[in-house]
């Protein structure tokens, strides 16, 4: 079995809070000209091309 690196490790992490929707509060405060996150991915679908 293969072990993460803290670099990996930490790369997962920083993916995975970018994974998160916009809050509700920006689309108030920008009268809805922010209507998603760029950042935002399925995991089935798109893959991260993380190297360690």
């Amino acid at each position: 079995m293969s072990k993460k690196t803290m670099l990996k490790k930490r790369r997962l992490a920083k993916m995975s809070k970018r994974n998160r929707r916009l809050p509700p509060l920006a689309m108030v405060r920008t009268h809805r000209r922010l209507q998603s996150n760029n950042f935002t991915r399925n995991w089935r679908s798109r893959k991260l091309k993380i190297k360690e």
